[in-house]
């Protein structure tokens, strides 16, 4: 049983419709009804009427509400007590993918370290799948996450589109790629390739890319910061997100480069996410706001910016 299958059931309870209450918790309907047929499974109860009309309450729904009102005020209490505790403590747990550490994740740290010199922040470099479970259970209180377009959201998280960008190949500057105006998969094929571990969307993508064909010779690393320091060595070439080269030290300083895939390629999009029903600390919510400036910034959009603006105001 989890939390979110309760907060469910009362958020139908209370609008009476599945769609109305997956629009104001910001899920699908087919999770959202999903969730709560699960929750019905393992009570052995069906806690809602459903009609063409609607749902409401069942009758057997309505004598065990007042149970889960109950458990949901003491998890409110628990959360309150640790959130006192984290005003306390002044400590953000930031989860990251590293597909964009240095030219967003550095400029928004140096920012909110400005305006909030005393909040510390522990940042923590992991896969998709392992920042998701640890900002749903409190481990962490925002996380950067990539997608491919299409991809679908997990319930019980909030998610705020930052950049959108395309896969390029990373190449050491005076690699026989970088001569390219673009590089072809029977080139990208011909040469040493780095690629992310299982677990990343790039690893994804380039197993996608390369349908079951293997490079003459590959690597294997956690996360693009190390990728481009492998390419930065001459090891070998890499696919990434190219908001994740462009701006890039080693890009700056001319050591790296970037060319681009030839054919069809799918965004790559950098979300930040947090928990949607964690009670959030002022430093966690301005961390928040950063981030979406800082993206702005970075794409030269500015604050005028139309997802930017909605975010900024924390939905």
């Amino acid at each position: 049983m989890r939390i979110e299958q309760l907060e469910y059931i009362t958020a139908v309870t209370r609008l009476g419709s599945l769609r109305r209450a997956a629009e104001s918790l910001h899920v699908s309907q087919p999770a959202l009804s999903e969730t709560v047929r699960n929750l019905e499974r393992e009570l052995g109860v069906d806690l809602l009427d459903r009609r063409r009309s609607g749902a409401r309450i069942s009758d057997a729904g309505r004598e065990l509400l007042p149970h889960i009102v109950g458990v949901l005020d003491a998890v409110d209490t628990l959360r309150r007590a640790a959130d006192a505790r984290h005003r306390t403590t002044r400590m953000i747990r930031l989860g990251t993918v590293n597909a964009a550490t240095v030219p967003l994740l550095v400029p928004t740290l140096q920012a909110f370290r400005r305006s909030h010199p005393q909040t510390l922040i522990e940042v923590t470099g992991g896969r998709q799948a392992d920042i998701h479970r640890e900002l749903l259970e409190g481990g962490l209180d925002l996380g950067l996450i990539n997608y491919l377009q299409g991809d679908d959201k997990p319930p019980g998280l909030h998610t705020t589109e930052l950049l959108r960008g395309r896969p390029v190949v990373c190449v050491r500057s005076d690699s026989r790629l970088a001569a390219l105006p673009e590089v072809s998969v029977a080139e990208l094929l011909a040469e040493p390739l780095i690629v992310m571990r299982a677990g990343y969307v790039m690893h994804r993508y380039v197993h996608r890319l390369l349908e079951g064909r293997d490079p003459v010779f590959s690597y294997s690393t956690d996360g693009a910061e190390m990728g481009k320091l492998m390419v930065a060595e001459g090891l070998g070439a890499t696919v990434l997100p190219d908001f994740s080269v462009t701006g890039d030290p080693l890009e700056r300083a001319g050591i790296i480069t970037q060319r681009p895939l030839a054919g069809e390629v799918p965004a790559v999009l950098m979300v930040i996410q947090r928990p949607q029903s964690t009670t959030t600390t002022r430093s966690v919510h301005a961390l928040h706001t950063m981030f979406v400036r800082s993206a702005a910034a970075y794409t030269g959009t500015g604050p005028e910016r139309g997802d930017a603006t909605a975010t900024v105001g924390w939905p």
